[in-house]
């Protein structure tokens, strides 16, 4: 048997192995995402029981093998229980799990993207926060972490500050009037391109702390929408299910 070391993390995935076993995937801040095996996690009454599944956040100790991790013992200190209470929380939860789970790889250290998922999961179970406004501070905020976010700071062709009126996706940033002509853009009021300036600057610990009328999160809405979409074609499984409730 490897190493014993303990990481913090939560898991991203469960998939059963066997009549007793799982294969779960973590999410460590020291390790990056890690595939361990949860022997006898089915068995009634076993210590893993709860810890082996998605949401669980905590300390997980592991014994490292060739290819995957034997966990040994779990101290979790939050489940995220209150969103198996709503469906819709669970699935915009099992999106963002999904997206880490995508986006982030092995032996990668990953505490901003630990970090933020935590975070993003406490803020889906804040009443006062439209779970799709939410969604898109998420999403967006994933590209702050590798650095591919959009520039709406300047003018993506001219470097100017001012008149910031059209957002292209094709070149990943906000445009100025005077740089428009030939351009496939769209037009970007004053109050959203300070939510996108916010949400790209803004400290992790104040992220979740606005909210925006419905007309600014329309056009976040479309325009956080169509640059996922440009930067990725990866279909995820979980956007059924946000599909389907629109």
């Amino acid at each position: 048997m490897g190493q014993k070391i303990v990481l913090t993390g939560m898991v991203l995935s469960a998939m059963p192995v066997g009549d007793y076993d799982k294969r779960i995937q973590i999410l460590t801040r020291e390790r990056g995402k890690i595939t361990a095996f949860a022997r006898g996690a089915k068995r009634p009454g076993s210590l893993l029981l709860a810890a082996a599944n998605p949401f669980s956040f905590g300390q997980f100790e592991v014994f490292e093998g060739k290819s995957a991790y034997n966990l040994a013992k779990a101290d979790i200190q939050i489940y995220f229980r209150e969103l198996a209470e709503d469906y819709e929380m669970v699935a915009y939860g099992c999106y963002f799990l999904e997206m880490a789970a995508y986006y982030t790889q092995e032996n990668m250290e990953s505490t901003d993207f630990l970090n933020l998922l935590y975070i993003t999961l406490k803020a889906l179970l804040k009443p006062s926060l439209d779970n799709r406004l939410v969604r898109r501070i998420y999403e967006l905020r994933v590209f702050v972490v590798f650095g591919e976010y959009p520039n709406v700071f300047s003018c993506v062709k001219c470097a100017g500050k001012e008149g910031l009126h059209y957002f292209s996706v094709a070149r990943h940033g906000t445009l100025c009037q005077g740089c428009l002509r030939g351009e496939r853009a769209v037009p970007i009021d004053e109050s959203t391109l300070y939510t996108l300036q916010y949400i790209i600057s803004a400290p992790l610990e104040k992220l979740y702390t606005f909210t925006v009328n419905a007309r600014v999160l329309g056009r976040l809405d479309e325009i956080v929408s169509r640059y996922v979409g440009h930067q990725s074609s990866h279909k995820f499984k979980s956007e059924e299910m946000l599909q389907a409730m629109k």
